[in-house]
């Protein structure tokens, strides 16, 4: 069968609704976190990219920060080493941080720059190593049962935090209308690699640019209420009342605490919007209605998403 032609109609009045917004972000910067649904799917995969060039294109800097979690799952067993988590972070020895490397800095990295360029765009790769750009720290894990007097200190290897994010390789590419992807591997001033959870990097990257909007691409259609309804227009004091109460709680937390950190940290507004659906940074950023939950100091007056 067939595709039924577009309405001429409607695509001049989803334009026309763009261009407030476009005018709006027009030479601001936008970090986005790329993974889940939206890594993996052929037609999810390709709406990414070009939303990254028809962002540049219109005059907004996009800077992509990118996961890989399952590429890397797979590449291990391929080559027979195990897998291992404690509190959801993969044990990273070095053995497993030499296959990190591969995966994030080359693998996936390169298929994203490759996905914008094949757009239209102009995308290069990097690693929180080029530049030194992501300077890290081992990352401590606690852990504790009920039957522990005290909680204990677990070493999981190559796992990071970000001490420091250096923002000249990112801004010197923007300015000359490079789309900057990275991967978020971080070094330390000894010269050790680490893999950093992505979203992290993301609201790091996102603070030290003092970045217009964070954009956290998740599998989910945003931070629910009890009823299963999308909250969003949140202010930070809102979502700090909704960690103390419960009503956030479990996987989407830590996201929501990374959200919230950025907004805290100087960035104008965070997103947790669901990368399930095709063009999601778009509709999220040049549509009224939006496609996932908004947190801002203070929402502008008539925005939701």
């Amino acid at each position: 069968m067939s595709e039924q032609p577009r309405d001429p109609r409607l695509v001049v009045e989803v334009l026309s609704e763009a261009l407030p917004y476009i005018q709006r972000f027009s030479g601001k910067t936008v970090v986005v976190k790329y993974g889940g649904n939206a890594m993996t799917e052929d037609t999810l995969i390709d709406s990414f990219a070009r939303d990254m060039v028809l962002m540049k294109e219109v005059g907004i800097n996009p800077v992509v920060v990118h996961g890989g979690g399952p590429q890397i799952g797979e590449l291990l067993a391929k080559l027979q080493i195990e897998s291992r988590f404690v509190n959801g972070m993969r044990v990273t020895d070095a053995e497993t941080m030499d296959v990190v490397e591969m995966v994030l800095g080359g693998l996936v990295n390169k298929s994203i720059v490759n996905l914008i360029n094949q757009c239209g765009g102009k995308a290069i790769g990097l690693t929180g190593k080029d530049g030194a750009q992501i300077r890290a720290r081992q990352l401590k894990v606690e852990h504790k049962t009920p039957e522990m007097a005290a909680s204990e200190i677990i070493d999981i290897g190559h796992v990071g935090e970000v001490e420091h994010i250096s923002t000249d390789l990112i801004e010197m590419l923007t300015a000359r209308d490079f789309i900057p992807v990275i991967a978020p591997i971080g070094v330390d001033a000894e010269g050790r690699s680490y893999n950093i959870n992505a979203d992290l990097v993301a609201g790091k990257v996102a603070e030290a640019l003092q970045a217009e909007k964070l954009m956290l691409l998740t599998n989910v259609a945003g931070l629910m209420d009890a009823g299963g309804e999308v909250l969003t227009g949140l202010t930070t004091e809102q979502v700090d009342a909704l960690i103390s109460d419960g009503t956030i709680h479990g996987g989407m937390l830590p996201k929501i605490r990374c959200a919230l950190e950025a907004v805290k940290g100087g960035v104008a507004s965070s997103h947790i919007i669901d990368g399930r659906v095709p063009h999601a940074t778009l509709l999220e950023i040049f549509t009224n209605a939006g496609v996932g939950t908004l947190i801002s100091n203070q929402p502008a007056p008539g925005e939701t998403a």
